[in-house]
């Protein structure tokens, strides 16, 4: 990632108030995209730590999640949004919604296209929407690392759907690989107003505590779990305290809608259940300078995706 860190700094998590120099740019600026486009991937590179987890599972992303980047350009806070697609079940209409609401109210939007899938109708539903949003729009072709992408493909979309996006803000890149993501962010820059920033320099989000454990905790289940499994498990964090300086007790259960999928994650005698927890505690460890012992557990909440209160608590 040597190119990106030409532009971004490292910094730590913390929630602290912004006190910005004068006259540095800043820009609050949405991602948008299908399902498995590279979203996420894209803001972790860009961000230079793990800030959205990421699964070749499509609509792992259920939350706007932010991450900030910082340079000697300015700030840019990226909300990381769930997978724009064509659903009518009550939590992808949902998830749909958080995406409208994240365009209105962004400064920029960063669409990411994979090269790698023809533009069909999702495409086109995402065009749309962007369609009013075209003065404040950057796209990024993504996956061109890809034996043959779909780049001449994809271009012509952009100048059908979305003709008033000027040449110098349709960039290629592979976020995988960290190559492109300076040209897209330098676009981004030089479209972002100077302005306070949001966050303090050593921010690079501003999840809580527990919402970080739990996505960390899922992502580790989704990318265990098969079939319809991974999207019918969500993470509670039912108690955290910490126990000493350098020690935090978490007691967490992983939720499924049915018996049977509480089966399939604890596994045969209880590895599956195991594994998630340890490699949990790994991925934590990256993330926090304290030691998290956690205490795992499987329940079932039946039919949660149907039922308004859980998805209150869950899609924000």
């Amino acid at each position: 990632m040597e190119e990106t860190t030409e532009l971004s700094e490292t910094v730590a998590e913390t929630t602290a108030p912004a006190q910005p120099p004068i006259g540095d740019k800043t820009a609050l600026v949405t991602i948008i995209g299908r399902p498995s486009a590279g979203k996420s991937t894209f803001l972790n590179t860009a961000a230079g730590e793990p800030v959205s987890i990421v699964s070749a599972m499509p609509q792992t992303t259920r939350n706007a999640i932010r991450g900030i980047v910082n340079t000697s350009f300015g700030q840019l806070v990226f909300v990381d949004t769930p997978g724009y697609h064509d659903s009518e079940k009550k939590m992808n209409l949902r998830m749909r919604n958080i995406v409208a609401e994240q365009l209105d109210s962004s400064d920029l939007v960063l669409y990411i296209i994979d090269t790698t899938r023809s533009c069909a109708e999702e495409e086109r539903l995402i065009a749309d929407l962007l369609e009013s949003h075209q003065d404040k729009l950057v796209i990024a072709l993504n996956k061109i690392d890809a034996p043959r992408p779909l780049t001449e493909h994809v271009r012509n979309f952009i100048k059908k759907h979305l003709p008033n996006v000027p040449e110098n803000r349709i960039l290629e890149m592979s976020a995988k690989n960290d190559e492109g993501i300076n040209e897209v962010l330098k676009a981004l820059y030089e479209m972002a107003k100077v302005a306070p920033h949001l966050y303090t320099e050593e921010v690079y989000t501003d999840q809580e505590v527990d919402f970080r454990i739990a996505e960390v905790i899922r992502e580790q289940a989704i990318n265990r779990l098969d079939e319809e499994v991974p999207h019918a498990v969500y993470v509670q964090i039912a108690d955290l305290e910490m126990r000493s300086p350098t020690k935090m007790w978490c007691r967490a259960f992983i939720c499924v809608e049915k018996d049977s999928q509480k089966g399939i994650v604890i596994g045969k005698g209880a590895q599956m259940i195991k594994t998630i927890r340890l490699e949990s505690i790994k991925q934590l460890k990256k993330i926090f300078d304290y030691k998290i012992d956690l205490d795992l557990q499987v329940k079932v909440d039946k039919n949660w995706r149907q039922r308004d209160v859980t998805l209150n608590k869950l899609l924000k």
